[in-house]
Order: C-alpha cells, then sequence, then structure tokens
C-alpha cells in the first residue's frame, strides 16, 4: 500500500498549477488561473485552478480533483502511475517496498486506491526501469538499421511514407539475423541479460540454452505508454510472410488490451478536434498523420476493448471507429460496440465509418487524400443505427418471430445501457421495429433506470445556502475549525437530507485522519471522497470557495453559523416539549423546558 501519509506529503510538495500548466496552459485571473477545460469543448474558459487551495474545478462539465486526479483523467494513467508520474517531478522517491511493484491491473483507472504487490511481476534484479532502458536501447538500434537497410526504406517509400513521417514515428527496421541485439548488448548471453531481454519482449528461449530475437526483418513500430515511454513493439514483415504483424507479448509494462498505439502523440491533435478516430493498423495511423489527420490511435492487434474506450472517452466526447467493410471489419465494429455500451453517457457520441470493400484508410487516404477522408468522417453511421442495423439483418421483421428474436437479441445489449435518454431512445426505436407497445416492452426488457437527478447546482446560478452548506463549505476551506464543532450539536442533527449526510461523512473522514488537520496544509479535501455518494455535492460546495480569499472572517462566520443551527434545534426541541401534554412531562423534561425558554 501507498502510505496516505506519503500522497499528503506529496501533494504538498507539488503545486497543481505547474503541474496542470505542463498540459495545459494556464493564465492567471484573480486569485486563480483558468483556461478552456480539457475536459469538454468549450470556447470560454469555465476550468479554474486554485493554488491557495490546490484543487481544479470545471464550472461547465463538473469536472473537479487535484493533481493526481488530474493525471488520470487528463493522460489516462492508473492512480498508481499518476502517484509515480508527480512524485518523479517532485524529486520524491516512493517508499521502497512499494517502488519496484508497479501493478496495471487496478479495478478502475479512475479510482483512488492503494497500491497493491503484483506478486507474478515480483522481481528484485530487474526493476520496470531495466526493461525501459533495455527497450530504449533496441529502439536506437532499430532507428540505426533502418538507415542502412535498402530493403527496408524501399518498402516504406511504396507504402507512401516520408523520411520525415518514419522519423516522427521512430520507426525502425530489425535485421534478419537471430541475435541481432548482441551488437548493442555485449552480454547478450548472459544470465542477467538474458532474462532482461527476455522480460522485455525482445527474446526468445528455445530450451535451456538457445536464445534469438524475437523480431527478426521487420519493420519496427515503438509503442508508447501514457507517459511517452516505449513499453513494446509491433513488428511487420515486408514481404508475404505469417504473422503478418507481431507485437510484443504480455510483459509488467505492457497489455496490449490496455494500449492504443499512437494516443500519446495523438492528445492534443484528439483534443483539439474533439474527435479521435479508431483504426486497425499502425500503417493506418501513420498514413491518416502524414496527411494532416493527427487524432487516430489503433488497437494492437486485438479488439477495441472497454479500456481502450474508458481511455479515450477521457479525452474527448466523439469516438468513430474506422473499420474495413469486409466482414472482418464490420465483427471487430460489432466488438467494438459491445465494448462501449456500458461505458456511454448522454452526450458522448460513438460512430462507425465502414471504407469501401478492399480499402483501409492507408490505401484510402493515400489514393483519395484527405479532403475525400474527411467527408467519409461525415458520413459516419451512429451507434445506435449500427445496433438495430445489424440486429435487423439477422431476423426477419415480417414475422411474429422474427421480431420476437429482435427483442430476445436485443435485450441483453439494451440492459447495458446506463445513459438514460439513450436508453430511452434506443428502447422507443425497439419498439417502433418489433411493433409492441413501449410499456410492454419494458417489462419484457427489465431494465432498471437511474433515477433522474436534477443538478440545480450547474443550472442555478445562485445557490440556496443552507447553514450545514455553509458550514460544510467551512470545514471544507480550513478544516482546522472541525476542533471548534460541538460534537453534542451532530447528536441533534435528526434531518435526513444529502448536506446533512455529507456533513456527516466529512467530520467521520477527520477524525480518522487527524494529522489532514494538525498539518494546516493546503489541499483538496473533496478529492478523497471519489468513491462516495456525495462525492458531486462535496465538490460542487468547494468550488464555491475558489472566490475567497484571506479576507474572509472564517471565524465569525463559523461560529455564527454554530449559533444559528443552535437556536434552530432549540426551537425544535421546545415545540416537541410543548407538544405533550403537561402532565404527560418527565421532570427531567419540565426542567429541559425550563433551560430552554431562558436560552
Amino acid at each position: 500500500m501507498i502510505p496516505q501519509s506519503f500522497i499528503h506529503d506529496l501533494l504538498n510538495r507539488v503545486d497543481i498549477v505547474d503541474a496542470i500548466d505542463r498540459h495545459v496552459p494556464l493564465k492567471k485571473a484573480g486569485a486563480n488561473f483558468v483556461a478552456c477545460c480539457p475536459f469538454h469543448s468549450e470556447k470560454t474558459p469555465s476550468f479554474t485552478v486554485s493554488q491557495t487551495k490546490q484543487f481544479y474545478h470545471c464550472f461547465g462539465c463538473g469536472a473537479h480533483g487535484n493533481a493526481i486526479s488530474f493525471l488520470i483523467e487528463y493522460s489516462g494513467l492508473s492512480f498508481i502511475e499518476a502517484v509515480q508520474d508527480l512524485a518523479a517531478y517532485a524529486g520524491m522517491q516512493l517508499p521502497e517496498q512499494q517502488s519496484s511493484n508497479v501493478s496495471h491491473h487496478s479495478a478502475s483507472d479512475d479510482s483512488q486506491q492503494d497500491l497493491a504487490s503484483d506478486s507474478d511481476h515480483n522481481n528484485t534484479e530487474i526493476s520496470p526501469q531495466d526493461l525501459l532502458n533495455a527497450l530504449q536501447t533496441a529502439t536506437r538500434y532499430y532507428r540505426e538499421q533502418l538507415k542502412v537497410s535498402e530493403k527496408a526504406i524501399a518498402y516504406l517509400k511504396k507504402r507512401g511514407l516520408s523520411g520525415k513521417t518514419a522519423a516522427r514515428f521512430a520507426i525502425g527496421y530489425a535485421p534478419a539475423d537471430w541475435q541481432n541485439l548482441a551488437a548493442v548488448f555485449s552480454d547478450y548471453n548472459s544470465d542477467k541479460t538474458r532474462k532482461l531481454l527476455t522480460q522485455a519482449g525482445l527474446v526468445i528461449i528455445s530450451g535451456e540454452t538457445k536464445q534469438y530475437d524475437r523480431f527478426r526483418d521487420r519493420i519496427m513500430f515503438p509503442i508508447l505508454n501514457q507517459k511517452g515511454q516505449i513499453i513494446g513493439f509491433g513488428g511487420r514483415v515486408l514481404a508475404k510472410e505469417e504473422p503478418k504483424y507481431l507485437n510484443s507479448p504480455e510483459t509488467i509494462l505492457f497489455e496490449k488490451g490496455r494500449e492504443l498505439y499512437n494516443l500519446f502523440s495523438a492528445r492534443r491533435a484528439i483534443r483539439e478536434a474533439n474527435c479521435v478516430i479508431v483504426v486497425e493498423g499502425y500503417m493506418d495511423v501513420i498514413a491518416l498523420s502524414q496527411h494532416g489527420i493527427d487524432y487516430a490511435v489503433a488497437a494492437l492487434g486485438t479488439a477495441t476493448t472497454s479500456f481502450h474506450i474508458q481511455k479515450l472517452l477521457r479525452q474527448t466526447d466523439n469516438i468513430i471507429f474506422c473499420f474495413d467493410g469486409d466482414k472482418a471489419g464490420r465483427k471487430a465494429a460489432w466488438r467494438a460496440l459491445e465494448n462501449s455500451l456500458a461505458l456511454l453517457s448522454d452526450g458522448k457520441y460513438l460512430s462507425f465509418l465502414f471504407l469501401p470493400e478492399g480499402a483501409d484508410p492507408d490505401s484510402y487516404i493515400n489514393q483519395f487524400g484527405k479532403e475525400s477522408f474527411e467527408q467519409q468522417l461525415k458520413q459516419t453511421l451512429p451507434l445506435s443505427e449500427f445496433l438495430f442495423k445489424e440486429l435487423c439483418s439477422e431476423v426477419n421483421l415480417q414475422t411474429d418471430e422474427g421480431r420476437a428474436k429482435l427483442i430476445s437479441d436485443a435485450k441483453p445489449l439494451l440492459q447495458q445501457v446506463t445513459a438514460p435518454a439513450l436508453s430511452l431512445i434506443l428502447i422507443r426505436r425497439l419498439a417502433e421495429l418489433s411493433e409492441i407497445d413501449q410499456g410492454e416492452l419494458d417489462e419484457l426488457l427489465q431494465i432498471k433506470r437511474a433515477t433522474a437527478v436534477h443538478k440545480t447546482e450547474k443550472r442555478n446560478t445562485k445557490q440556496i445556502v443552507t447553514l450545514y452548506r455553509r458550514l460544510i463549505r467551512i470545514l471544507l476551506y480550513d478544516p482546522s475549525h472541525i476542533t471548534k464543532l460541538e460534537r453534542d450539536l451532530l447528536v441533534e442533527w435528526s434531518e435526513k437530507n444529502e448536506e446533512v449526510t455529507a456533513l456527516r461523512i466529512l467530520v467521520d473522514f477527520f477524525d480518522t485522519h487527524p494529522y489532514l488537520i494538525e498539518s494546516k496544509s493546503t489541499f483538496s479535501v473533496a478529492a478523497h471522497f471519489q468513491d462516495k455518494a456525495c462525492k458531486t455535492l462535496l465538490e460542487n460546495i468547494e468550488s464555491e470557495t475558489l472566490e475567497w480569499s484571506n479576507s474572509v472572517d472564517l471565524e465569525i462566520e463559523f461560529l455564527d453559523t454554530l449559533k444559528k443551527l443552535q437556536q434552530i434545534q432549540h426551537k425544535k426541541r421546545m415545540a416537541e416539549l410543548h407538544n405533550k401534554p403537561l402532565n404527560m412531562l418527565s421532570d427531567e423534561e419540565k426542567r429541559e423546558l425550563q433551560r430552554l425558554a431562558v436560552q
């Protein structure tokens, strides 16, 4: 586990303005810094960063968090990777027992979770950094070999690639010999280097002693992670051999089901276009980029996974899957659709582009150019249309049995959709196609819809500030006031509403994390509640303090709030006692009524 104290010290060491400004240029605006939000498309800056309290908040889309959560959302890093990135930036060393064990198998990339050891990958001799260094060395070697290989250069020219493009993507060439890497790893056959290169996916061990390079006579495409580090390769044959593409094996650095080719380099272009194109191959990405379409990525020899889609939806609201128009392409598109359904939200737009039979993005753009390809992008098939088009192609809607099968086939798919508006629209469309009443269809589908949440905080510019909200706001801004809070008053709060619940959770949080109060540090308290139901409420209340300054007299505000809460409790208690017949009051209740009357 990464100690909470280390995370706390890290956030104290890192200035969130510097951390965010590395990725999104910020401008000074009063006491805070602003920019156009990197998490949604906008023309007027609503993304605000507080240097005083070390948190960001977007008044447009509600994005909120600290330096760690920014890296998770912006760069697609896991919590562990974000902590490591910030620690390296701040010059801090992770606690020794965690630094050598990197797990990429977190249950959710969005949640802040403890660092778990990975016993399968635990190796005291070879660290992840050793593997990264080996892959970097191999990349330099392959690039140098490309410069002197006439057939590799001829192949790339034939595919329409310029030398500038090849250099930009760090493309290289692995010669045909069996032990090429011995040229750059002088102890190639030693036990330690054999283990290093094997774990990096660069060599294969056959039997007890036979060792040879995994990649031979192939064009080499380095694969980068979200931090721009080379974590593996894709190798393409020059002739008609199989397999056409060979990827690095799974390693502690590389999981093809979680990585996307070119995502690191394409992030800025994706945000500027508010769109990403998902294609099937390396050459598709590179050809599109050479023609000025830089917002394309590719899955690495596998179907588009939910992890891929989750990463992309952090970058943009609009994903276009561009696959070949043949049977294999439509199958790949269907897999992408299936893996997208549970991740959809209203406001996200997923669509599909099928190029003419026999064409792929590489061949199409080289033959017809950028303008023609962009025209194709305007004719994409929305996910909803593709969904029903494919389902209907499998049934005969002219028969009762065919319409019944359509409902049966659609049911497990529609049950995954949690986006409220989209879910209703899809059900209505299914009702039309199946010629069945929507109410009856609802019973057949058994879809549980989320209750609509009216986010008054976002709709109303003037939020009614209740006493409980005032108290939460003060504690979020300066947690030291928790020590002055009368705990007897907490017992009397019998109201059951969202703010009272959030206040109780907040008080319990400070009780279990006293060091956060004692240190008097500046940090976002709301960022600690990522997995709580009150998360959005606390973030919205915390955002209200962005305009506060040291001139705000919190002490007067705090004492006045407590006094008014006590008065309300006194009046409530007096009303309860007065409503009882006098002969039913106990002696203690009579004395209590007298005390309340003189207060």
